[in-house]
């Protein structure tokens, strides 16, 4: 990896350029791209680190798909505080060096987009789980409300006590829109389930997941569904030290990874949408105005996975139910406006 040279932008950090022939592209069965025009200059901005096992890593990894695929040229920065003028501020500074496109990952930047994207015309900006646009603006989302609503469904089928959780950090569009459909989920097989959701404004802090995490299990949660990034790791903690309960993941598989504490994950790789966007700007397809949806049509990008010992009757049930969403005989609610879980 060849790293650019440090750019002061409040507590932003550069991440670098992606060196050719990086590994870890993400797996899937989508079909491979045509050729693109090598050179593509694309700015990459995430309001997280870019490693936190999570969402802004997936959008790392789709960039670096890009690279990999067609030698976009990848430059990235990372650790932006998730705030207007933090944002706005790497925004420009991608823009003035020189990029053909920023990519900006998270709904979280849907403002400062708006803003830098009016003062650079002549470049394209894409926010990726977001529905903003404008003349060089475009969203591409990847609908992890799917399968968020899958994981609400598998969860009211699986509870015990009638109790699950949720839990995630700060409110972006995209967030809002997981926890509704989760609970939406919940209440389709599971009609009498209380589902306690928190939000604790930090998606990235360990030892504040850990105690929300054990104040729901001891509210009687039996699986929690976490949209959460590098704070993921303090809910398995809860669920180890107590002894209690299971976890739905989601961005990615974590069910393969850890079963035993993963029932299942409402995989939503939005990284997905990152590779997309850059590929149809490197072949001429990215305008401006237009909102690209992505959905559990495309099983490469969202679906729900579930831990070995998820019963068959179960997987046949929550089958019957993603066609349906396919199909459009179910409808996937995006609001809530039930009470929240506090804080401990």
């Amino acid at each position: 990896m060849r790293v650019v040279p440090k750019v002061i932008v409040s507590a932003v950090a550069v991440a670098g350029i992606f060196a050719a022939g990086a590994c870890g592209a993400p797996a899937g069965n989508a079909p491979e791209p045509a050729s693109a025009p090598a050179g593509v200059r694309v700015g990459l901005l995430l309001a997280g680190p870019t490693h936190d096992g999570g969402f802004m890593e997936a959008g790392y990894n789709g960039a670096k798909r890009a690279e990999q695929q067609f030698g976009a040229q990848i430059t990235v920065i990372d650790r932006v505080a998730p705030k207007q003028p933090e944002l706005e501020a790497a925004m420009r500074d991608l823009a003035r060096g020189g990029v053909d496109l920023v990519v900006a990952q998270g709904g979280q930047n849907n403002a400062a987009a708006t803003v830098v994207a009016a003062e650079f015309p002549q470049t394209k900006f894409v926010v990726t789980q977001s529905d903003v646009t404008g003349p060089n603006l475009a969203s591409y989302e990847v609908l992890q409300e799917q399968s968020a609503w899958l994981a609400g469904a598998a969860a009211g089928l699986l509870t015990k006590s009638g109790v699950v959780g949720h839990m995630s950090g700060i409110r972006p569009v995209p967030g809002l829109k997981g926890r509704a459909a989760f609970v939406d989920g919940v209440a389709h097989t599971n009609p009498v389930a209380r589902v306690l959701t928190n939000f604790s404004g930090d998606q990235d802090d360990i030892a504040l997941a850990r105690r929300i995490a054990i104040a729901e299990l001891d509210a009687g949660a039996d699986y929690i569904f976490t949209m959460l990034n590098a704070g993921r790791p303090g809910v398995a903690e809860a669920i180890r030290t107590t002894g209690k309960g299971r976890q739905f993941g989601n961005v990615r598989d974590f069910a393969a990874d850890d079963p035993a504490v993963f029932a299942g994950s409402a995989v939503a790789d939005s990284g997905e949408a990152v590779f997309r966007a850059i590929d149809d700007f490197a072949h001429g397809k990215l305008h401006g105005g237009e909102n690209v949806r992505i959905g559990l049509e495309s099983p490469e990008a969202v679906r729900l996975t579930l831990a070995p010992d998820v019963p068959d009757h179960v997987r046949a049930e929550l089958d019957r139910l993603r066609r349906q969403i396919v199909d459009g005989e179910v409808e996937v609610k995006t609001t809530y406006a039930g009470p929240e879980f506090p804080n401990p």
